[in-house]
């Protein structure tokens, strides 16, 4: 039952009543990462992604969690990820807490299982500063205008990788593109329809089409990968909402993740040299979900001196799938470890991917590994190379290969 046929021949045994949203149909379609790699795979072009999220949607209708874990759900998907600075805050407070209590939890997980799983889900925490953004509502195009766009801040990244969202807005203008990046826009919602709260992310893409619509953008530009997936699929998200459903498909069609905006033409300005061994991890919204493969490449390729090595299995999930490297840390961690023993026979110094939870995952597997090897997103590379500060003053001056104790 754990492979796509299996979970859809499941999913239509409840839809003809043959079996109930029991533990079993539970366990089976919860236990997919959603990576998507399956669509990408499927000659018939079978949309599982929307399938096995639907699914889950049941699951929540059907069979009401425990107290405490409702209570878990609805902190971190009702309070915290529409209000990016409340989400800041107990991110800070989260990292502070982590760095204070893991040696107490070290000494206990040699005694409880509930401490090592505290204590695993504390290695998650980023050690990289948390950056709120402050992106500028309006950010002037450099050289000849080639259009404008509204930068869509999201919620992770707008809490946690802020210099991302800034570097990303740097970026962008350097290229000709005016940047609107309005402060009322709210999380998109991913999170919530991967984990079936399907209610709570129609009710935020309902949120973002009445604050983001009226804006007189060409395209908007989203830099991480699960949130570009999901507002793609703001139309069938809301399909059956005779008030949102064809503003949603409008909406829907200007969506384009970072890269494509900047391959579809070239870099209009050249960018500076950078002598480092980098490779590149697809992000599975960004592969499997969005079929964007070949322009973060050609954009990795422009830059002169950076030796791009390719690293196998770059399509393969990292294991951290929204949240699956909390709920499923067993495979998680299984699938955390093979790809960064890839990343190690790379010798890069640097991983570039483009979504919040593969570099959190990836950095932490990294850490663990003492692999001295760091993890940046693509317009953190590409504002390095305009000589901008998104990657530090040590990352500038260039970095070679891997070193262990980092």
């Amino acid at each position: 039952m754990d492979n796509p046929r299996g979970r859809i021949r499941l999913m239509k045994s409840v839809h003809d009543g043959a079996i109930g949203v029991g533990e079993d149909f539970d366990e089976h379609i919860y236990k997919c990462l959603d990576c998507r790699a399956c669509e990408t795979a499927c000659p018939s072009g079978v949309q599982f992604g929307k399938l096995v999220e639907s699914a889950r949607a049941q699951v929540e209708a059907v069979r009401p969690r425990p107290a405490p874990q409702r209570a878990l759900r609805a902190l971190f998907f009702d309070l915290l990820l529409p209000r990016p600075r409340l989400l800041a805050i107990a991110a800070r407070a989260s990292s502070l807490g982590a760095r204070l209590g893991r040696p107490v939890l070290r000494l206990a997980a040699t005694r409880s299982g509930l401490a090592r799983r505290l204590l695993a889900t504390t290695d998650l925490i980023p050690r990289r500063p948390l950056v709120l953004d402050r992106v500028p509502s309006r950010v002037a195009a450099r050289g000849t205008p080639r259009g404008r766009v509204l930068l869509f801040r999201g919620c992770i990244m707008r809490a946690a990788f802020g210099d991302v969202n800034e570097a990303t807005a740097r970026v962008l203008a350097r290229n000709g593109f005016e940047v609107q990046a309005p402060d009322d826009q709210t999380c998109c919602g991913a999170l919530h329809v991967h984990a079936g709260e399907r209610d709570g992310g129609k009710a935020l893409a309902r949120a973002n089409l009445d604050r983001l619509e009226r804006h007189d953008v060409d395209a908007i530009v989203v830099n991480a990968a699960g949130c570009g997936a999901n507002l793609k699929e703001y139309g069938w998200l809301l399909k059956d909402d005779p008030r949102y459903a064809e503003r949603a498909e409008r909406f829907a069609a200007k969506v384009k993740d970072l890269t494509e905006v900047l391959a579809a033409d070239g870099l209009a300005e050249a960018p500076g040299e950078l002598r480092w061994r980098v490779t590149y991890d697809d992000a599975c919204h960004l592969l499997h979900g969005q079929r964007v493969r070949e322009q973060p490449r050609a954009l990795l390729a422009a830059i002169p001196g950076l030796e791009v090595v390719p690293l196998e299995e770059a399509d393969m999930c990292c294991g951290s799938a929204g949240i699956y490297n909390v709920t499923h840390d067993a495979v998680a961690r299984a699938l955390l470890d093979r790809k960064v023993e890839r990343i190690a026979r790379t010798g890069a110094s640097v991983v570039v991917t483009a979504n919040p939870g593969c570099a959190i995952q990836i950095e932490s597997g990294l850490r663990r590994a003492r692999l001295g090897v760091r993890v940046l997103h693509i317009a953190e590379v590409l504002d390095a190379a305009y000589g901008g500060p998104a990657a530090g003053p040590a990352m500038r001056k260039g970095l070679g290969t891997a070193t262990r104790g980092a």
